[in-house]
């Protein structure tokens, strides 16, 4: 009994865990900004019938190489191998040797005194997203990861470029600064969804308040073509209602000064001028 219990726990266990950790990649992956009216929302892990991990590699990593700098990543999560691990020293900052690399979501491997030794660049928990440029949010997405080391602080920058019909890998490696680096590739995933801002455009008001100054518009122009056309006036007298429309400051102001003696009181000039009388 004790022992069907401990497995009910150890399975809520592991799956809460695979709950937690699902959460956790979706948040990393997620921007939205609000641009001009319009809102962008990007879902880099976002799974779909052609991509069901969303811009994350199914072989558990990525890798991109460039003058003996060997560089393996894994987008907004850490990195699985489960075939070609990297081999290189001084791995313990990132799973040791045993599991070198799947401990960080970055790792650099440079040639040293005629061995490779690693350098961690990335981890999950440093994981920043931003726009590649923020002028043009439909170019895509970039996803930048630090590590902190004791000698030195390096990163990794991997812009993911909008492309809604083909996916390509990192091809090129670009190192900026000691030990900053920087790579490419193309997915859909780096397109946003954009949507209406909300309260971007016309409001009912807006709206109702336009309608009724084209209405308006038209009295006029029916009513004045009506007058100059077939009544044949002509002048100022084919504005329609002109009677009503030259009273009409008169009307407002009068209404507006019976409203102020309203909620005012009357004034000292509409008192009675009779003085009290002592008896």
């Amino acid at each position: 009994m004790r022992l069907r219990s401990l497995l009910i726990l150890l399975i809520n266990l592991s799956t809460l865990y695979r709950l937690v950790a699902i959460d956790s990649v979706s948040a990393i992956c997620e921007f939205s900004i609000t641009q001009e009216n319009k809102f962008y929302s990007y879902s880099l892990a976002s799974s779909s019938e052609t991509f069901p991990h969303g811009v994350l590699s199914e072989d558990g990593y990525y890798k991109v190489s460039s003058n003996g700098t060997v560089v393996w990543f894994q987008l907004c999560d850490g990195m699985i191998f489960n075939h070609d691990p990297p081999r290189c020293f001084d791995c313990y900052g990132c799973g040791g040797s045993s599991r070198c690399g799947m401990g960080c979501s970055a790792l650099m491997s440079e040639n040293r005194l005629g061995y490779p030794v690693c350098t961690t660049i990335g981890r999950t928990q440093t994981v920043t997203t931003n726009l590649i440029d923020k002028e043009s949010p439909d170019k895509g997405i970039v996803v930048k990861m630090w590590h902190q080391g004791s000698e030195k602080n390096c990163s990794l920058s991997v812009s993911v470029i909008c492309d809604s019909k083909q996916v390509q890998g990192p091809k090129t490696l670009e190192r900026v600064g000691e030990c900053n680096f920087a790579t490419q590739i193309t997915h859909p995933g780096g397109c946003a969804n954009v949507l209406s801002a909300p309260g971007s455009g016309w409001g009912w008001f807006s709206t109702l308040l336009i309608i009724l100054l084209c209405l308006f518009g038209g009295y006029f122009i029916a009513g004045a073509a009506y007058r100059f056309f077939y009544l044949g006036i002509h002048g100022i007298d084919i504005i329609p209602n002109l009677e009503f429309w030259a009273s009409l400051p008169h009307r407002i102001r009068s209404s507006y000064m019976s409203l102020v003696r309203r909620f005012k009181g009357p004034s000292q000039n509409y008192r009675s001028s009779y003085s009290p009388v002592d008896f």
